[in-house]
């Protein structure tokens, strides 16, 4: 087995206990919507059986992956990120929003969108065969990719400064952890075989299996986990915590005043 496959191998183990996981994890709730545990479990399920295409025999697929140009373009990625990732930015919108009943679908919608041509343009770029188009390719989808960043700190970021100081600085935290590890797929794609061929293909496998596991698994693991630390302080809670307080407060005046009546009749 070379390393390509190792590293493939790996990262499907890796996908498949990550699912497993978020299914377990949803189980026991905690506050947070069953429906976000199952997002969390389909993105891996998905991204693990795209990179198993790219382990087993596949005939004339050539395992995922087709040569363009002299380099090795894994259209299976792109069948994997073109799904995975604005699920991806659908469950950061969900934390950006966790205590709004009311979500703002128009602007997770256009963050979607938007990535997916992110996506088809990095696709058509790996399978263009001119240098001056695949750049082409590449830099519309840079322009793309800023676009949804700018979504996620600008209208996304804001909508959590309505929701309390602490779900405020966990998407501050969560969303830095999120843009680092996005910042890396189109700096391999560039660096890589697709682009100027800094490192050899061994490298670019590895990597866009080191990043995906992180900015998939490890992102969906640190979002859950930190939803179900807020949920016990969130402002729901308070408030039924308050209208607790105040209905004992109010059946203790009501009962005081009562024993207070009865024995001015008495007398």
């Amino acid at each position: 087995m070379d390393l390509e496959a190792l590293f493939h191998w790996l990262y499907i183990i890796g996908m498949a206990i990550g699912a497993t996981h978020f299914i377990l994890l949803g189980r026991n709730p905690r506050g947070v919507p069953r429906y976000e545990y199952l997002v969390a479990a389909f993105i891996p399920i998905w991204s693990g059986l795209a990179y198993l295409s790219m382990t087993l025999p596949q005939g004339d697929l050539e395992q995922g992956k087709i040569e363009v140009a002299g380099q090795i373009a894994h259209f299976a990625r792109y069948l994997d990120w073109v799904v995975t990732t604005p699920l991806l930015l659908l469950s950061l919108s969900w934390t950006a929003m966790h205590h709004l009943q009311k979500k703002d679908w128009t602007l997770v919608a256009s963050l979607m969108m938007t990535q997916v041509i992110v996506v088809i343009c990095g696709l058509i770029a790996d399978l263009s065969t001119v240098p001056w188009v695949r750049y082409l390719w590449y830099i519309n989808g840079v322009i793309a990719f800023l676009v949804v960043l700018g979504g996620i700190w600008g209208p996304l970021r804001a909508k959590t400064r309505s929701q309390g100081a602490e779900l405020s600085s966990f998407y501050d935290r969560i969303t830095t952890y999120f843009t680092v590890l996005w910042i890396c797929y189109p700096t391999v794609w560039i660096l890589g075989p697709s682009g100027f061929g800094v490192f050899n293909q061994t490298v670019d496998t590895f990597l866009f299996c080191l990043i995906p596991f992180f900015s998939k698994v490890g992102f969906s693991f640190l979002d859950l986990h930190g939803l179900r630390n807020l949920s016990s302080s969130s402002p729901t809670s308070v408030d039924n915590t308050v209208g607790n307080v105040l209905h004992f407060l109010g059946s203790v005046t009501t009962n005081s005043g009562q024993r207070r009546l009865s024995r001015r009749n008495k007398a």
